[in-house]
């Protein structure tokens, strides 16, 4: 039979009675890596991603705007230098392109990304890839955290499996975003500061510190996961100002000192976060805010789809009752320091997302990325409720075997959800551009298309520009600006993301209508229309 090993003698062996399925997770592993690559440029480079690229090139939106949207005839190729590294701007142009117009990121995976297409080339798929490849440092990370927190390898790979095949994890992975490095890193300092606790040594705390440092330059958000440890210390320590405490502030004051230079752009830039998140205090209904959180917690385990307001609902309370025992198992059958971490690691990184959301309405919370740490410490809860269930002596023959085969549909689930979501052409985590492979194919059929964009939307266009054939033409403009003259010769011309007003100027024109090119997908339909000459 073959055993997965035991760590440091911390954990007992693999402990299933079913040889099938120490097999089924070990390819469970393996096609997690295989969904994380397969058709990885495929789904549409939708509109935070040619940000991202938009800020390796090293141009700012506002110069992206100024010598773009000047209402002349361009082709696609044109807008194409705005989405490749300009070998005549360095890094510095990207790092001040973050900093001028996106503040609240963090600059590591945007530099690392510019240093990845400037030796491998500027397909979508190589800042794809390297989210795809930090997604893969996740696995080690959580292993060991596991063995770190629930002196148990079976949960680890129990959670391991999960993790592979979990399908909000996957289409993270698959996105030129800094969120799979997120994820890895907050496994990393969560397992450094519980190995530093364990230790109490300055080599660990300084390991740490340097953990924080990371996550901190990586993502905003990582200084809610540094507040959770930092809760779960005091707790531990019983609000003492103990050596340990002393210790987890000093490694805290450290990593944000070497934060300081990106402080203070953020600060230079506040009003600048505050109109580029200005669209998180959307406000929505409270029955709405509740559903979208039930829904989203359910993408960790299952994400099919057919529409984009069209997923399986039905599978949504099971799914919702899984989670709901895990946390009530791991309260009730773990020790305090266990269950505790995995508790404030779920909520604390939430709280601040979720509090305004239901006081004073908003979108913050539904907005899965910004969770990330929240759906790990999840992932952990159930993760340790089948791994403990699957393999636990006290329990009858019958009883593993029911538990085992909850893990086997979880995990299929994911499978399933992966497959599907791997052959499509976009999905709900593209939510701005959902739309745009329709859109593009409604351009693509016309013989010879002029599309009309304005700087309403400004880089959507470069991303729909992603999806349109060579042939189609392009007119920007800066609204409220009207083209001097639309080109003749062209069998179809549409305005694409334009304003109401701006669409009512071409209407008041006497020899043209524009008409609304109705195709729906959902109740949303595609920004498209079609103007027409009289």
């Amino acid at each position: 039979m073959l055993r997965l090993p035991s760590i440091q003698g911390k954990s007992k062996a693999w402990g299933f009675h079913s040889t099938w399925l120490q097999y089924f997770i070990i390819v469970v592993l393996v096609l997690g890596v295989f969904f994380r690559f397969v058709n990885i440029d495929h789904k549409v480079y939708w509109k935070d991603e040619a940000y991202t690229s938009l800020r390796i090139s090293g141009y700012t939106k506002a110069q992206f705007i100024q010598q773009m949207f000047d209402g002349r005839e361009l082709g696609l190729e044109e807008l194409r230098k705005y989405q490749r590294p300009n070998p005549e701007l360095g890094l510095d142009a990207t790092i001040k392109s973050l900093a001028t117009d996106a503040p609240q990121h963090s600059p590591l995976y945007f530099s690392l990304a510019r240093f990845g297409m400037q030796w491998f080339g500027d397909s979508i798929a190589i800042p794809r890839g390297l989210s795809a490849l930090f997604s893969l440092l996740v696995f080690p990370c959580l292993y060991w955290l596991c063995v770190e927190l629930f002196e148990s390898s079976t949960i680890g790979w129990v959670a391991m499996a999960l993790m592979a095949v979990s399908p909000f994890q996957v289409l993270y992975a698959q996105e030129a975003r800094q969120y799979s490095l997120w994820a890895a890193v907050t496994l990393l300092s969560s397992t450094l500061l519980l190995r530093a606790l364990r230790l109490k040594t300055k080599t660990s705390w300084a390991l740490y510190a340097v953990s924080v440092a990371l996550g901190l330059y990586t993502y905003l958000f990582a200084a809610l996961v540094t507040a959770a440890h930092g809760l779960y210390v005091l707790i531990q320590e019983r609000f003492r100002l103990s050596k340990t405490v002393l210790a987890y502030a000093l490694a805290t004051i450290v990593s944000g000192l070497s934060f300081i230079p990106w402080v203070l752009v953020i600060l230079d830039n506040s009003s600048r976060i505050r109109s580029n998140t200005a669209w998180l205090k959307s406000d929505l209904p409270l029955l709405s805010l509740l559903k979208l959180w039930a829904r989203n917690i359910s993408y960790a385990f299952f994400d099919i789809q057919f529409g984009y307001d069209d997923p399986f609902v039905y599978m949504i309370p099971p799914i919702l009752l899984l989670v709901g025992y895990a946390f009530y198992f791991l309260c009730r059958k773990a020790p305090t320091h266990i269950w505790l971490f995995v508790l404030l690691l779920a909520v604390v990184p939430a709280l601040p997302l979720a509090l305004p959301d239901l006081l004073s309405g908003g979108l913050r919370s539904i907005t899965g990325r910004y969770l990330i740490p929240s759906y790990l410490g999840i992932q952990l809860a159930v993760a340790y409720l089948l791994g403990r269930q699957v393999s636990s002596p006290s329990l009858k023959p019958q009883q593993q075997k029911l538990w085992q085969l909850v893990l086997a549909l979880v995990i299929s689930g994911g499978v399933i959800s992966c497959a599907i979501s791997s052959q499509a052409e976009t999905w709900w985590t593209k939510s701005a551009s959902y739309y745009d492979p329709a859109v593009a194919h409604m351009i693509n059929k016309a013989e010879r298309p002029l599309v009309i964009s304005s700087d309403n939307t400004n880089v959507n266009v470069l991303s729909l520009s992603y999806l349109l054939d060579p042939k189609v033409r392009l007119i920007l403009v800066r609204e409220p600006n009207l083209p001097t003259t639309i080109p003749s010769g062209f069998s179809n011309v549409f305005l694409y993301n334009i304003s109401p007003e701006l669409r009512r100027e071409f209407e008041q024109e006497p020899t043209y209508q524009s008409y609304k090119v109705e195709r729906r997908y959902s109740s949303k339909p595609t920004q498209l229309w079609e103007l027409v000459k009289q």
